[in-house]
């Protein structure tokens, strides 16, 4: 006998709890933290290429790193009082950690970090909704970025992977379009 159990359900999904702990009611998910060779690109990527803010930059000058928070917040909203906007940078959902250990940007030596994406595989990329998979995709390959995929490229199409200046895979899409593309596996 079939079930009637939707794909997310915990029937559907072992492993799956029921219903979540009710200690972890005010849990979100706030960063994604990726090692950057040189601030000053990947600064530029993800503020200009993909609209983000630095909502907070805090340095470690004792174990010589950085730390650049962005995401896409109104940064004038930040107040201005560093230890509360620290507080406030810890609260945002979904932003980017970018962590510089100093030097590697000028060091000839330095190879670059594993991106997941290469073997052996493990973390693989991000995902940033767009209001036009197509027009964004366009406006990248005017700003010079590096694909991955391009959006009629493969089998599942109006999706898109760019890189950014470490080599990370960022995936481009748009809501409009997602659940078409991924009715197949619904």
């Amino acid at each position: 006998m079939a079930t009637t159990a939707s794909k997310e359900s915990a029937e559907n999904n072992p492993g799956l709890s029921e219903s979540p702990d009710e200690a972890t009611k005010g849990y979100i998910v706030q960063q994604t933290m990726y090692r950057i060779k040189d601030p000053k690109a990947s600064l530029d990527f993800y503020s200009r290429v993909l609209g983000m803010t630095l909502l907070k930059r805090l340095d470690f000058p004792d174990s010589k790193f950085s730390l650049y928070f962005v995401g896409y917040e109104d940064s004038a909203e930040a107040p201005k009082d560093p230890i509360e906007r620290v507080r406030w940078t810890f609260r945002r959902k979904a932003t980017i950690e970018l962590t510089h250990n100093w030097g590697t940007e000028t060091d000839p030596e330095f190879k670059g970090y594993h991106n997941g994406n290469a073997d052996p595989r493990g973390y693989g990329h991000i995902g940033i909704s767009v209001d036009d998979t197509y027009r964004a995709c366009e406006r990248f390959e005017k700003l010079g970025v590096e694909f991955v995929k391009k959006p009629d490229d493969g089998s599942m199409k109006g999706l898109a992977f760019i890189k950014d200046p470490d080599g990370y895979w960022i995936e481009i899409f748009d809501a409009g379009r997602i659940g078409g593309i991924v009715a197949g596996s619904a």
